[in-house]
């Protein structure tokens, strides 16, 4: 039989290859992910209203890691006035009784309120020195040569122009997507239900992906963006995502409504495949343009929180426009 550290170094290589095939450490990142589902369930459980503040505190975090990470390439955000326009945008939206026209109007203050900060010349803080200097010490040589920008002469190579461009690329990736995770919460009478499909559907797909590319992952969706994705990826997010729809679905609505719509489920599962893993190409497109690995790191396993909310984002006005165009 086996000796106790034989077991030991056994468990050990099969839990490295499994993070060689799936491209994270996979103890720290079910860890991290029992508590970040458990955080969201305790505020859909207690209060809606603690959902929604969540939502904010998210977009604050994700905004202070884009921050960092253009930093690295010599670009600046005028952080905090993203941050009053995102917590006032999303908080204005849900309280507001025309919420669509809320969020749009919002969103029109709020690139006008940004573009104009992002004009201003500010000085570099230590703390964001240091965060540059930490993500650029984690970042290996080879994402850096393959990057657009040339990170040796830094800010000064970048008009104003491309400032206020990335600033307003910012406002249009965070509080209008994060919008619209509002917008379905304020219709139609399931706040909760829809909140479980904005959420967990896209992380459904994003898990059924990792799985599914891990063990049968033969055919490169687009090998030059992330050589890890993989077809049967997609397929598996698909198959999770389209899982998880039925699921919810069977836990909200009524025998009458399945009768009627009972293709919803099927495609908000393949929908939320397809644009998850389009998101999650787009921001690897972003990442290698930079020169980064990950946007952030404050969650352990997973990366930064735009490297888990990057799917959720892009899928929300698709889900959105889905329950809204079929009642549910």
């Amino acid at each position: 039989m086996a000796s106790h550290e034989e077991r030991e170094a056994e468990a050990d290589q099969a839990i490295a290859s499994i993070n060689k095939r799936t491209g994270r450490n996979m103890p720290q990142a079910i860890g991290t992910a029992v508590v970040l589902i458990a955080v969201i369930l305790a505020c859909l459980l207690i209060n809606i209203d603690l959902f929604v503040l969540l939502i904010v505190v998210f977009m604050v975090l994700a905004l202070w890691e884009l921050r960092v990470d253009f930093a690295t390439a010599g670009l600046h955000i005028p952080v905090a006035s993203l941050w009053v326009c995102s917590a006032a945008t999303l908080l204005a939206t849900y309280y507001s009784p025309y919420h669509i026209m809320t969020l749009s109007m919002c969103i029109l203050a709020s690139l006008l309120i940004v573009a104009i900060a992002a004009t201003a010349r500010v000085n570099v803080s230590s703390r964001l020195s240091l965060a540059v200097a930490a993500k650029l010490s984690h970042t290996d040589a080879g994402a850096r040569l393959e990057s657009s920008f040339n990170h040796e002469r830094g800010e000064r190579d970048h008009s104003r122009i491309s400032h206020v461009a990335v600033s307003l690329f910012t406002v249009l990736y965070i509080p209008l997507l994060a919008g619209c995770l509002i917008i379905p919460l304020t219709f139609h009478g399931h706040p909760v239900a829809h909140a479980v499909m904005l959420v967990f559907l896209p992380a459904l797909s994003d898990t059924g992906g990792l799985f599914a590319g891990a063990w049968l992952g033969r055919h490169k969706l687009s090998p030059r963006i992330s050589p890890k994705k993989s077809v049967e990826g997609l397929v598996g997010s698909m198959l999770f995502a389209m899982a998880g729809a039925f699921a919810i679905f069977a836990c909200t609505y009524d025998g009458a409504v399945w009768a009627s719509r009972w293709w919803v489920p099927v495609l908000m599962g393949v929908m939320v495949g397809v644009v998850g893993t389009f998101g999650d190409l787009c921001a690897s497109m972003l990442k290698r343009d930079i020169g980064i690995k990950d946007m952030g790191h404050l969650l352990k396993g997973h990366g930064g929180v735009m490297d888990r909310v990057d799917s959720i984002l892009i899928s929300a006005p698709f889900i959105a426009i889905l329950l809204w165009a079929t009642g549910l």
